[in-house]
């Protein structure tokens, strides 16, 4: 069965396909292999409830002496990588992405693993934010980014219980056939937590208009909006001081922190003429 490696493939795994209908994702790191063992052991209960594809694990290659880790086998999703494709239906998109994160948060999750680095409280993140903005002065204006970071932090943390959340929701973990989402992809950050972990897509994925029909669909209340939008903010600065500059993570980072910022400016003008932050 003819084995190829698939380009593009993230940090922390490779990913070949395995004839036609199979693909393998072997960790790069120890990171990597921590996230894939999280995938296999919830991935497969949770696949049922969603309603778009997702990589539920087949079967576990066990280490060896020549490969350190345990990998996945699982099937191959066929559709290209949101991120690379263009002239897409942002609002189709968003109504598609609020289904999913809508069935996800709906699985009871009782005994599920804490989310992991997008789910701890903001204020953990501070002093890496604050040096993060600091360190790529000159790309951005650094008031507007601590302005937006301690918008964020301003707001109350979320005071019930965590939710499922996927945890990574960027157009890089997005396939889509034919315009339309079509499998969610990479659960390696998969736990439960805060649900502005996932709502971070609004910034990620999408643009206004159709960054306002998805927190419509989701009725995400105004504290989460802004942890969310701060957990953008965070996810944009480690992808720029993590991945080159003209990589599809660089580059998806960047327009992150673009439309975090652009969002900031046009909530306070709308603030500023006595108007809604949705307005």
């Amino acid at each position: 069965m003819p084995i190829q490696p698939v380009d593009g493939t993230g940090r922390d795994n490779a990913i070949f396909r395995l004839g036609n209908e199979l693909s393998v994702r072997l960790p790069r790191r120890e990171l990597g292999a921590h996230h894939l063992a999280n995938e296999c052991r919830w991935l497969p209960g949770l696949a049922p409830h969603l309603p778009l594809s997702v990589p539920v694990p087949l079967g576990r290659g066990v280490p060896s002496e020549d490969y350190p880790w345990r990998w996945t086998v699982t099937r191959w999703l066929p559709g290209e990588v949101a991120a690379l494709e263009h002239g897409l239906d942002e609002v189709q998109m968003a109504d598609e992405l609020a289904q999913f994160i809508t069935a996800l948060r709906t699985v009871d999750p009782v005994d599920g693993p804490a989310s992991e680095l997008r789910g701890i409280p903001l204020v953990q993140r501070d002093p890496w934010v604050r040096a993060a903005i600091e360190a790529v002065h000159g790309d951005w204006d650094p008031e507007a980014m601590t302005a937006a970071w301690e918008s964020a932090l301003a707001g109350p943390p979320w005071p019930a219980p965590g939710v499922w959340t996927h945890g990574d929701l960027h157009p890089a973990n997005l396939l889509v056939i034919d315009g339309r989402l079509s499998a969610v992809i990479d659960f390696g950050l998969l736990g439960v937590g805060d649900p502005a972990v996932d709502v971070l897509a609004a910034w990620t994925v999408l643009s206004p208009p159709a960054r306002e029909y998805f927190r419509g669909a989701l009725q995400v209340d105004e504290a989460t909006w802004a942890r969310a939008r701060g957990r953008a903010l965070d996810f944009g600065l480690m992808c720029v001081a993590n991945a080159p500059h003209d990589s599809l993570i660089g580059q998806i980072g960047r327009r992150t922190i673009d439309q975090v910022l652009a969002d900031e400016d046009r909530t306070t003008a709308n603030q500023g003429r006595g108007l809604g932050p949705g307005t």
